[in-house]
C-alpha cells in the first residue's frame, strides 16, 4: 500500500514541532543563563557596594553597579535634605565635568524627581516627557526618555532614590531591571547604614578624643579665656566644620555675648555682639539646658542681624555648656552650605563634648577664685601687719620724738625734730593709702570711694609723669553720699589734667578729708609749678569745678602765684542725719 499526501505530511509536522521545541528550550536556556548572569552581577554589585565604609563611595558605587545591572546611560543618587522635600546631595554618573557646567544648578526635586520623592515607590516609564508631571530639561543637557526610578530606603525611612535613564539597545527598561534595582536598593540601604554607624563610631571616638586633649590642656594650667578659646578650637577641628563660638551670659543675664569665635573666612564683627536670651533660640537652650539642631542657621531671627558670616552657614548644633545642672553659656558649631546636616547622632556627640568642656571650664575658674582668694588672703595679712605693727611703731617713734623736742635746748635742733615728726607722720599717711589699695579688689571695679579716687590718682600719675604725695583722712567711704563722689572724682580728675598739662610741676600734694564732726568734705590739690597765667584766656575747666562746688553749696578757691605754684581746694558741706 503506498503512501498517500496525508502520510507524508505527518513527518513534517512532527519535524516542525521538534524544531519550535528546540528554539523555545534554547530561548528559555537563554534566559536562565542571562537570568543567572544577572543574578551573578547582582551579587557582585552587593558585595562591591558593602565592600567600602565610606558613605561617599558607597553612594558612588551604587550608582555605578546600577548602571552597570541594567544598561542604563545615565543614572543619579538624590540624597534627601533632612525635612524631605527637596534633594540635599546629587551623585551622578554619565555626564562629563564640561556638559556638567554647561547644565548649571543639578536638581532640587521638581518634576519626575519631585513625584518619586512625594510617592516612594517604583517608577518605571518608556518616556519620561510624556508625563504630565516632566518639567523638561534645561538647555545643553543630553536626551532622556526611559527613566527607571527607586527609593532607596534605610531603617524604613526613606534616605534617597536611584534614578537611571535611557536604556542602551532598548527603547525602555524591562520589569526584570525594575526588579534588578529594586533589590540593589535594599541591598544598598544596608550598606548606608552601615557607613554611617562606622562613621558615627570615628566621629564618637574623634569627640572623645578631643574631650580627653581638651581636659589634659586645661588642667595645665589655662585661664577661662584661654579654656573658651581652647574648646571653640578643638570644635571646629574635630567637627569639621567652618564655623564655632561660645556665648555667654552676661552680668543682668538678659543677653548672650559671643566671647569666643573660631571661623575660616573670619569673623571679628561678631566678638562681643549681644543676642537676646528671651525669645531667641539660642536663649531656649541657655534657658532650658536642651540641645536642638537649626538647619537654616540665616533664617534664625538672631542670626539676620548679627554680621554676614551667617549667610554661608547651614546646618548648625545649638548646645548648652551645661556642668550638671549649672548651664555656663551655649556652644555653636555650624557647617557650611551644602554640607552634609547634622543629625541626632551628632548632637549627642557634641553634647558630651560640651559637658566635658564645661566640667574643664568650671575646674579652671574654681582654680582662678582659690588663686584670687589666696592673693586677698595674702593682701589681707599684709595690710594687717602693716596696720598693726609698723604704723604703730611708726606713732610710737613719732610720740617719742614729739616728747624728746620739749628737752631740745637749741631751735634749730627742735626744728629738725619736729622735721622727722612730719616725715613719720606722711609716712603713715603713705601707708595707710597702700592699706587702702590692698583693701581693693583687684580686676574689679571699685568698691568704696577711696579706691575711686587712688584710680584716678593713678591715671593723673601717668600723666604727669610721677607719683603725686596723697593724704586721705577721715570717714570718706561712709558719711560721702554716692550722688557726690561723681563730682568729687571729676573734680580730681580736673585739677590733675591741668596740673599735667600746664602747671610743669614736679611734686603735687593731693589732701581728701572729711572733717572730725563728718560735716564738710574738703579736696585740695596743690603743685609747685610755674603757676596759672594772668592773661590765660580760657579757663572752662576751672570754672566747671567751681560750679561743681555750687551745685552742692560748696566753695572752690584758687591760689596761685608766677613760679609758686597753684592751690585749689574745693570745699562742700556734707547731709547730715539730723
Amino acid at each position: 500500500m503506498s503512501d498517500g499526501p496525508g502520510d507524508r505530511a505527518l513527518p513534517d509536522l512532527k519535524q516542525l514541532r521538534l524544531d519550535t521545541l528546540l528554539r523555545e528550550l534554547m530561548d528559555r536556556a537563554a534566559e536562565v543563563l542571562e537570568s543567572q548572569d544577572r543574578i551573578h552581577r547582582l551579587l557582585d554589585a552587593v558585595v562591591s557596594v558593602a565592600s567600602d565604609l565610606s558613605l561617599p563611595d558607597v553612594l558612588r558605587r551604587i550608582v555605578q553597579s546600577s548602571i552597570d545591572l541594567v544598561g542604563a546611560r545615565y543614572a543619579a543618587m538624590g540624597v534627601l535634605a533632612p525635612e524631605g522635600t527637596s534633594l540635599q546631595e546629587f551623585i551622578y554618573i554619565g555626564i562629563d565635568d564640561q556638559q556638567r557646567e554647561l547644565i548649571g544648578d543639578l536638581p532640587h526635586g521638581k518634576g519626575i524627581l519631585g513625584l518619586l520623592i512625594n510617592h516612594p515607590e517604583p517608577i518605571r516609564m518608556p518616556d519620561l516627557h510624556e508625563h504630565p508631571q516632566s518639567y523638561g530639561f534645561p538647555p545643553n543637557h543630553p536626551p532622556m526618555r526611559s527613566f527607571l526610578g527607586v527609593p532607596v530606603r534605610v531603617r524604613g525611612a526613606v534616605f534617597g532614590n536611584l534614578y537611571l535613564t535611557e536604556k542602551k539597545g532598548s527603547h525602555e527598561f524591562t520589569e526584570q531591571d525594575e526588579t534588578v534595582v529594586i533589590a540593589l536598593a535594599a541591598a544598598a540601604g544596608i550598606a548606608i547604614e552601615n557607613a554611617r554607624l562606622f562613621a558615627q563610631s570615628q566621629q564618637r571616638e574623634a569627640w572623645l578624643r578631643a574631650s580627653n586633649e581638651l581636659n589634659s590642656a586645661l588642667l595645665s594650667g589655662q585661664t577661662t579665656s584661654g579654656a573658651l578659646k581652647l574648646v571653640a578650637e578643638r570644635a571646629v577641628e574635630v567637627s569639621g566644620a567652618p564655623f564655632a563660638a561660645i556665648l555667654l551670659p552676661d552680668g543682668d543675664g538678659e543677653q548672650l555675648t559671643f566671647e569666643e569665635v573660631v571661623v575660616n573666612a573670619g569673623a571679628a564683627d561678631l566678638a562681643g555682639q549681644h543676642i537676646a536670651i528671651r525669645g531667641s533660640e539660642l536663649g531656649e537652650v541657655y534657658a532650658t539646658g536642651e540641645p536642638r539642631i537649626v538647619h537654616n542657621l540665616a533664617a534664625t531671627d538672631w542670626a539676620v542681624e548679627a554680621t554676614h558670616v551667617f549667610k554661608y552657614l547651614g546646618s548648625t548644633v545649638l548646645v548648652p555648656l551645661a556642668a550638671g545642672q549649672n548651664v555656663l553659656g551655649v556652644l555653636v558649631i555650624a557647617n557650611g552650605r551644602g554640607q552634609t546636616p547634622y543629625r541626632d547622632g551628632d548632637l549627642q556627640m557634641v553634647q558630651t563634648f560640651a559637658g566635658h568642656a564645661a566640667l574643664a571650664i568650671e575646674y579652671v575658674r574654681a582654680q582662678e577664685d582659690r588663686q584670687r582668694l589666696a592673693v586677698f588672703e595674702d593682701r589681707d595679712r599684709i595690710a594687717r601687719d602693716l596696720h598693726d605693727q609698723v604704723i604703730q611703731r611708726l606713732f610710737a617713734i613719732g610720740l617719742g620724738l614729739q616728747g624728746l623736742s620739749k628737752l631740745v635746748v637749741k631751735p634749730e635742733v627742735g626744728r629738725r625734730v619736729a622735721g622727722f615728726v612730719e616725715e613719720i607722720d606722711q609716712t603713715i599717711r603713705e601707708i595707710r593709702r597702700s592699706i587702702f589699695s590692698l583693701q581693693e579688689e583687684p580686676g574689679a571695679g571699685p568698691v568704696s570711694l577711696r579706691g575711686e579716687l587712688l584710680r584716678v590718682i593713678q591715671d593723673g600719675a601717668n600723666a604727669l609723669g610721677f607719683e603725686p604725695t596723697v593724704n586721705m583722712d577721715g570717714p570718706l567711704d561712709s558719711l560721702v553720699p554716692d550722688d557726690l563722689r561723681p563730682d568729687v572724682l571729676a573734680t580730681l580728675r580736673e585739677t590733675l589734667s591741668n596740673a599735667a598739662r600746664h602747671a610743669d610741676a614736679n611734686t603735687v600734694l593731693i589732701t581728701v578729708n572729711v572733717d572730725r564732726q563728718g560735716k564738710g568734705l574738703k579736696l585740695a590739690v596743690r603743685d609747685d609749678g610755674k603757676g596759672i597765667p594772668k592773661d590765660l584766656e580760657r579757663q572752662s575747666g576751672l570754672a566747671n569745678i567751681a560750679e561743681r562746688a555750687s551745685r552742692w553749696h560748696g566753695t572752690c578757691d584758687i591760689e596761685t602765684a608766677t613760679g609758686s605754684g597753684t592751690t585749689i581746694t574745693w570745699e562742700v558741706p556734707l547731709p547730715t542725719n539730723d
